[in-house]
């Protein structure tokens, strides 16, 4: 029993964090790409923000980008999967209208316009604008893309999120000696920039 409490306690408090931070951000932000309450940005950084003050650089926020991306890939796919179903099916489901009902007719219209435009190179910046993907996503569902496609183009524009996030991550551990500090501003930014056009949209006098 000694020698196994001695082992135990020579194993580096890193080594468990990355067995349990890691897979945690993986579901954590696969679920948030699935549901879309959870904020996924937030989450990245404030890992990206332990990496950086915690774990030896730069292999800590390389394991951070690859697990978000990769997260974030995984939900996407599995959702869109899911809409498709709904868009073959007769009766719909239920993740399809889910879809719908978090785009508005607007934005669905404007999204549809550009993908026209663009293809699915409008997926990279649907990802990195806040509310922009469920639109974007909803509009390839509605023109019967084929996975492999939306995948193809999902690809890297899970890269961009997860880098940009990463980056909010890095700036914040970079300003403050002290981790907590660093993940409350990357926090606030990330919750900033995703409710900023909505709060702009509310305060703008209509026209």
């Amino acid at each position: 029993m000694r020698d196994v409490a001695a082992a135990a306690g020579q194993v580096p408090p890193e080594t468990t964090q990355q067995a349990v931070g890691y897979p945690a951000l993986f579901v954590l932000v696969a679920l948030g790409a699935l549901v879309p309450v959870i904020p996924t940005g937030a989450l990245v950084s404030s890992a990206a923000v332990v990496a950086f003050h915690h774990q030896s650089l730069p292999f800590g926020l390389l394991l951070v980008f690859g697990v978000s991306a990769l997260a974030a890939f995984t939900g996407d796919v599995a959702l869109y999967w899911l809409g498709r179903r709904g868009v073959r099916s007769r009766n719909g489901s239920r993740w399809l209208e889910a879809l719908r009902g978090r785009a508005t007719p607007e934005r669905l219209e404007q999204a549809q316009t550009k993908l026209d435009q663009h293809g699915v190179l409008v997926l990279v910046v649907s990802r990195l604008l806040p509310a922009g993907r469920i639109p974007v996503m909803l509009a390839c569902l509605l023109a019967e893309l084929p996975l492999r496609r939306f995948a193809r183009g999902d690809a890297p524009a899970c890269l961009a999120w997860a880098a940009t996030y990463g980056l909010i991550g890095i700036l914040g551990g970079s300003l403050f000696s002290e981790p907590w500090k660093g993940v409350a501003l990357a926090v606030g930014l990330t919750l900033l920039i995703s409710a900023g056009p909505s709060l702009w949209r509310r305060l703008r006098p209509e026209r």
